[in-house]
C-alpha cells in the first residue's frame, strides 16, 4: 500500500524539525496538504483582516529521506497533483503590487469544476496547478514557509507541476523535504500577492541524484532546464541565475566563460516565478539541447 503523508504541518524549514514520516528512495508517496490560510478562510465572509495573526503556508512534513545526506541532490518527480473543489482568492490593502488600490479586504470563494476555475457567473478560466512551497532543511538557520532560497521554499514556480522533475541541493541527513501553498491556478509574478490558494494531493517519487553537483533548485521540463534563483532584488536574482546557467554551459561543453555568456544570451530566456515574497525568484530557462542536469 502507497503511503499517504498527511495531518502535520511546519511552519518553517529547519534541521530542529522532527520528521513525520520516512521515504525509501524511489518510493512513490502521497502527500496531502492545506491552503496557504490554514482553511480560515471557509467562505466570503471570512476576510483575512480578521486573522491579523495568522501564520501562512503551513507545509506538510517533514519527511526523513532514507539515505540522503548534505551534499547530495534530490530528484522529485511530479506524478500527480489533485485539487480540492474549491480555492480562494483574497485582497486586501496594501496586498500584492497594486494594493494601494484596494480599500478594504475580500475574499473570494473559487469552486473548481471541469478542470476549470470559476471566478463568478460570467467568466472562467483553465486550471494550471502548481506546488507554491516545496524544500528541505537549509543548512543554517531556520527559513520561513514564506521564503524562497537555495533549499527550495515559497518559490511560487508555476512549472513545478505534475509531469515536471524538481532537483533540490541537500544540506541535512534525510533532507526533511516538506511542501504545501498549492495553487490551482497562479500567473507569473503572482502579482496581487495570490494565486488560487487551495489545499490538495501530490503524488511525488524521490529519488537520488547521482554524480551531480548542485547549487539551487533546478526544474526539468520536457524542453527545458530552469535554474531558479531568489533574492531581494530582481537585478540580483537575475545574475545569480545567469552565473548557475554559465558554470553548467561550461561544465558539460568545456566553455570559456565569454562563449557561455554569449549562450546564455543567444538562448537563455528569464522568466519572473514571483514579486510579492521576501525575496524576488526567477528563473532562467536553457533548452534541453544545449545543457542537462
Amino acid at each position: 500500500m502507497r503511503q499517504t503523508i498527511k495531518g502535520k504541518y511546519v511552519y518553517e524549514f529547519s534541521s530542529a524539525n522532527k520528521p513525520i514520516a520516512s521515504v525509501k528512495l524511489g518510493e512513490i508517496v502521497d502527500i496531502e496538504t492545506i491552503d496557504c490560510y490554514g482553511g480560515h478562510l471557509k467562505t466570503e465572509k471570512d476576510l483575512i483582516t480578521d486573522f491579523p495573526h495568522l501564520k501562512v503556508n503551513p507545509a506538510t512534513g517533514p519527511i526523513y529521506i532514507e539515505d540522503v545526506k548534505r551534499g547530495d541532490v534530490l530528484e522529485i518527480i511530479i506524478k500527480k497533483i489533485e485539487l480540492d473543489s474549491a480555492g480562494v482568492m483574497s485582497t486586501r490593502p496594501g496586498g500584492g503590487l497594486l494594493g494601494d488600490y484596494i480599500r478594504e479586504a475580500q475574499t473570494r470563494i473559487l469552486k473548481i469544476e471541469n478542470d476549470m476555475v470559476i471566478l463568478n457567473n460570467t467568466m472562467t478560466f483553465p486550471v494550471n496547478k502548481m506546488i507554491g512551497v516545496i524544500g528541505v532543511a537549509p543548512l543554517n538557520e531556520a527559513i520561513p514557509t514564506s521564503t524562497p532560497g537555495e533549499h527550495g521554499g515559497n518559490m511560487d514556480t508555476k512549472d513545478i507541476t505534475e509531469g515536471n522533475t524538481l532537483y533540490l541541493p541537500v544540506f541535512q541527513t534525510g533532507a526533511l523535504l516538506a511542501l504545501g501553498d498549492l495553487h490551482a491556478s497562479m500567473g507569473d509574478g503572482e502579482l496581487n500577492g495570490t494565486g488560487v490558494e487551495i489545499g490538495g494531493k501530490v503524488t511525488l517519487q524521490i529519488n537520488k541524484k547521482e554524480n551531480v553537483e548542485l547549487f539551487t533548485p533546478i526544474v526539468e521540463t520536457d524542453s527545458h532546464i530552469l535554474i531558479i534563483k531568489s533574492a531581494t532584488e530582481f537585478r540580483t536574482a537575475v545574475r545569480e541565475a545567469m552565473i548557475e546557467g554559465i558554470r553548467l554551459l561550461q561544465k558539460e561543453h568545456n566553455l570559456e566563460f565569454a562563449d557561455a555568456y554569449r549562450m546564455i544570451s543567444a538562448k537563455g530566456d528569464i522568466r519572473v516565478s514571483q514579486l510579492v515574497n521576501p525575496k524576488i525568484t526567477v528563473r532562467l530557462m536553457l533548452p534541453k539541447c544545449l545543457v542537462s542536469i
